[in-house]
């Protein structure tokens, strides 16, 4: 990955489209040679996929809620993490090394769903207790986390001289 390909990324994620028209516009990169670097990008495995945002708020899942999981579990966590990542609604999972076990994000329609939810975690037995947290706004959602740094930035710690 070079200084172009970090222009990329970071373009795709400020504009939030990968057209390369759109891309052109932003980096001044021929159309040509972004679909070759996506392609490229792409093959490596670092565009996983086409994403298409949702105003999730539009849609009727404008409810936010962060929980931390505290749970009792012998062995792996790996077989807890399948049950919690299971629960309808859970959009997000960590592994933490703290007290908290799992930090979960949860995106769901109503205070019922937000309800549904919490039973759904009480229901796995490994689950000692829950801390939910409603999130109010949302001032800003990690989806397209190269937004939180300059180019400058990213060129330093990416690009390959």
């Amino acid at each position: 990955m070079d200084e172009r390909d970090v222009r990329l990324l970071k373009a795709i994620s400020d504009l939030g489209t990968g057209s390369p028209e759109r891309l052109h516009e932003e980096t001044d990169i021929p159309v040509s040679t972004i679909h070759y670097r996506l392609n490229n990008l792409r093959d490596e495995g670092i565009i996983e996929n086409d994403l298409y945002d949702l105003n999730l708020q539009k849609l009727g899942m404008g409810v936010t809620v962060v929980l931390e999981v505290l749970a009792d579990y012998s062995g792996s966590h790996e077989s807890l993490s399948e049950r919690l990542l299971a629960v309808e609604g859970v959009t997000e999972a960590y592994f933490t090394m703290s007290e908290t076990d799992f930090v979960v994000v949860a995106r769901l329609s109503d205070s019922d769903d937000v309800e549904r939810l919490i039973r759904a975690f009480e229901d796995i037995e490994e689950v000692d207790r829950t801390n939910s947290t409603f999130v109010i706004r949302s001032l800003r959602d990690g989806q397209r986390p190269l937004e939180s740094y300059s180019l400058e930035s990213l060129v330093d710690m990416l690009a390959e001289e």
